[in-house]
C-alpha cells in the first residue's frame, strides 16, 4: 500500500484539508462559546472549561521544557526515522517517546497533582482499595454497591465500572505497588504502550510502511494528557494490545487476545463496542476468519465464565450503572449539548489531524471500492478508522457518554488516528507538530481532572 493512497483521485486534497480543518476549530470554538454561556446561565454542564472537563488554569510546569524538548525531536527526526528505522529498535524508542511525552505532560502539573496525587481523589478507585479485604466477596457483592446514597455505596469511577477496574488497582496493591505513585506511573506505562500495539497490529496485517508512518502520531497522542494519569490509560493500553493479538497468526496470540479483550469488559461497560474493532481485526487478518472468531471467542468467554462464577454478571452489573449513572451529574447534563459537544472534545483529544485523515481515508475508500471492488476498500487504514468511528458514534448517541469523553474515548481514538497512513509525506511534520501544540495548550491553560 502506498502511503497516500487517494492522492492522484484527490483533485485538490490541500484545500479540502484546510476546509475540514476549518470546520473542526468552528466546532471547538462554538462548543467553548456555548458551554460559556450556558455555564454562566446556570445550565448544569459540570464542566467549567466545556468541552472539556476541567478548570481554567494557565500554568507551567517542571514537564514544561521536557515536553517541548519530546515534540520537536519527534516533530523534526520522527517521521523519517520511522520509515528507516529497524522494526525492533523503533519499537523500542517509539514506547519509550510515548512515556516521555506522557509523563512529561503529567509533569506540568507537577509530580504530586499531575501523577502522585492524581488517582487518591475520594471519586476514584484508590480510594476503595483499603477497604478490600477479600476479593473474592468483593467480586460477589459488587453490584450491590452500585446504587448511589446507600450505606457502603461505592465511589463514583468505581460504581461507573465493572469490578475489574478496581480489581486492576487492588492486585498493583497486593503486589506491593499501592498508593497513587504506582498507580499514576502504571496508568502511564500501560496507556503509552499503544503507541506500539497498534503499529504492530497495522505491520500484521500487511500495512508496514502504513505503521511506520501513524507510529509517530501516536507517540504525540493529544489524548496523552488524560492517559497521564487515569484509570483510561489502563484501559487504552489493555485494549490496543487485545486488538493487536488478534491480528497475529498464531492460535495462542489469538487466544490471549480473546481473554484481554474479555477482561476488558469488565474495565468498562462501553466496550463492548470494542467489537466492530475485534471483527474488523480478525477479518482483516490472514487466515480464516471462522477458526480465528472460534479462538479468540473461548478466551473471551473464559473470562466472561470466571466473572460469572466468582458472582459478578454482567447483564445485572450493566443496568444498575445505568441507573446509577442518572443518580448523578448524567441527569442534569443536557443531551443537546454534549451530543455535538463530545465531538469537540474528541477533536482536542485526537488531535485536529484526525478530521483531514478521515475525510481521506473515506475518498481512499470510494476510490479503491471503484477501481478494485471491495478486495480493495478491505485495507487494515480504511477499515480499522472507520470501525472505530462507528463506535464512537454509537458511544456518543447512546446517551451514556455526556462530557468526559477526552479520556473516556481513548481506546477508540488509538484506533481513529491509523487514517493518518493516507496523510502525504510532505505534511506529516506540520500535522505532528499540531497535535504538539493542542497537547501543550490544553496541558498549560487548563488543569484537566480525570
Amino acid at each position: 500500500m502506498t502511503a497516500d493512497p487517494d492522492r492522484p483521485r484527490d483533485r485538490r486534497p490541500g484545500r479540502a484539508d484546510a476546509v475540514t480543518l476549518g470546520v473542526e476549530l468552528v466546532l471547538i470554538a462554538a462548543a467553548v462559546v456555548v458551554g460559556v454561556v450556558l455555564n454562566q446561565r446556570g445550565v448544569r454542564l459540570h464542566a467549567d472549561t466545556a468541552p472539556i472537563y476541567a478548570s481554567w488554569r494557565p500554568h507551567v510546569g517542571w514537564g514544561t521544557p521536557v515536553a517541548v524538548a519530546v515534540a520537536a525531536a519527534v516533530v523534526g527526526w520522527g517521521p523519517r526515522w520511522a520509515r528507516t528505522a529497524r522494526w525492533g529498535p523503533l519499537l523500542a524508542v517509539g514506547y519509550l517517546g510515548a512515556v516521555a511525552w506522557t509523563l512529561s505532560l503529567a509533569m506540568i502539573d507537577g509530580w504530586s497533582a499531575g501523577v502522585a496525587e492524581r488517582l487518591t481523589a475520594q471519586a476514584e478507585y484508590l480510594h476503595e482499595v483499603p477497604r478490600i479485604t477479600d476479593i473474592a466477596a468483593m467480586v460477589a457483592g459488587f453490584s450491590d454497591r452500585i446504587i448511589d446514597f446507600r450505606p457502603g455505596s461505592w465511589s463514583t469511577h468505581t460504581a461507573g465500572h465493572p469490578p475489574g477496574a478496581l480489581l486492576v488497582f487492588v492486585w498493583l496493591d497486593r503486589l506491593g505497588l499501592g498508593g497513587g505513585a504506582a498507580a499514576g506511573l502504571a496508568c502511564i506505562l500501560t496507556g503509552a504502550s499503544a503507541a506500539v500495539t497498534v503499529p504492530t497490529a497495522l505491520r500484521w496485517l500487511g500495512a508496514a510502511e502504513a505503521a511506520r508512518t501513524v507510529l509517530p502520531f501516536l507517540v504525540l497522542l493529544p489524548g496523552a494528557v488524560w492517559i497521564g494519569a487515569s484509570g483510561d490509560g489502563v484501559f487504552t493500553g489493555v485494549v490496543a494490545a487485545g486488538l493487536a493479538l488478534l491480528a497475529a497468526r498464531h492460535p495462542a496470540a489469538l487466544l490471549t487476545g480473546g481473554v484481554l479483550l474479555g477482561f476488558a469488559l469488565y474495565l468498562s461497560y462501553g466496550f463492548v463496542l470494542v467489537g466492530p474493532l475485534a471483527l474488523a481485526v480478525l477479518a482483516l487478518r490472514r487466515g480464516r476468519f471462522l477458526p480465528a472468531l472460534l479462538i479468540a471467542g473461548v478466551g473471551v468467554a473464559a473470562v466472561v465464565v470466571a466473572f460469572t462464577v466468582a458472582g459478578f454478571w454482567w447483564w445485572d452489573g450493566y443496568q444498575l450503572v445505568v441507573e446509577r449513572y442518572y443518580q448523578g451529574w448524567a441527569a442534569e447534563r443536557p443531551y443537546a449539548y454534549w451530543v455535538w459537544a463530545n465531538l469537540a472534545a474528541l477533536l482536542l483529544s485526537a488531535g485536529l489531524v484526525v478530521g483531514p485523515a478521515l475525510r481521506r481515508t473515506v475518498v481512499a475508500a470510494w476510490h479503491a471500492g471503484r477501481r478494485e471492488g471491495q478486495a480493495g476498500v478491505a485495507r487494515p487504514t480504511i477499515v480499522l478508522p472507520i470501525a472505530a468511528a462507528v463506535s464512537i458514534v454509537a458511544a456518543d448517541l447512546s446517551g451514556l457518554s455526556k462530557a468526559e469523553v477526552e479520556r473516556i474515548w481513548l481506546p477508540f481514538v488509538v484506533w481513529l488516528l491509523v487514517a493518518t497512513a493516507h496523510l502525504p509525506a510532505g505534511g506529516r511534520r506540520w500535522w505532528l507538530a499540531g497535535q504538539a501544540a493542542t497537547a501543550l495548550a490544553v496541558n498549560h491553560l487548563l488543569f484537566t481532572v480525570s
